[in-house]
């Protein structure tokens, strides 16, 4: 049988160990050789990678972004909305 694929799922109290070492001093080339954990996902925990600083100042927005509307936008919206209760 082949191995799961994908990224592997940590629990949270290993996480919280990985922060506390590493506040405490320890490196996370040795944390990623004694627990088996990748740097990147060690960087990632720890927010030193410079993506994870900007999704903990801002988290991104979920969905597709908004189209900007224009006036000629709201225009053809009014020109409809007034046809929808002219018809009522």
């Amino acid at each position: 049988m082949s191995e799961r694929k994908g990224m592997k799922q940590y629990p949270e109290w290993v996480k919280e160990q990985v922060r506390e070492r590493i506040a405490a001093g320890e490196t996370q080339k040795q944390l990623s050789k004694e627990l088996g954990i990748s740097r990147y996902s060690i960087q990632s925990w720890c927010g030193l990678r410079p993506e994870t600083k900007l999704w903990q100042l801002a988290p991104m927005p979920k969905g597709r972004p908004k189209k900007n509307k224009t006036i000629e936008d709201y225009e053809k919206e009014n020109k409809r909305l007034r046809m929808e209760v002219a018809l009522k």
